[in-house]
């Protein structure tokens, strides 16, 4: 069973910072990949940022130079800092990961965690 907890999401003033955390708990868990989606009120789900098990990473256009993803292998963990926020940044965050079991690659998802920015 794996489960996924999420932390670091509220409310901050525009051009202010948030970082996000995710962590992934389970047994012999094999991450392949790690990201973060959003959802904002009436928009579809966007990628946000996703890195590999390499440590390459990729981004929304809208967050390049502003958000950084890092991730932990030893504690299972992925990152967000999120600098530079804006409006349009609000969003429900939902942690992302990819795992390697049973010969196939599961998605897992966490709860999500709200951001607002906002003055």
């Amino acid at each position: 069973q794996v489960q996924l907890e999420e932390s670091g999401g509220g409310l901050v003033q525009p051009g202010g910072s948030l970082r996000l955390s995710c962590a992934a708990s389970g047994s012999n868990l094999r991450i392949k990949t790690m990201g973060w989606y959003r959802q904002a009120p009436g928009k579809q789900r966007e990628l946000v940022a996703h890195i590999n098990s390499d440590g390459d990473t990729s981004y929304g256009d809208s967050v390049k130079g502003r958000f950084t993803i890092s991730r932990d292998n030893a504690e299972n963990a992925v990152y967000l800092q999120m600098n530079s926020l804006e409006p349009g940044d609000t969003a429900v965050y939902t942690c992302n990961v990819a795992i390697s079991q049973a010969m196939a690659l599961i998605v897992h998802w966490g709860q999500g965690t709200q951001v607002t920015v906002s003055s």
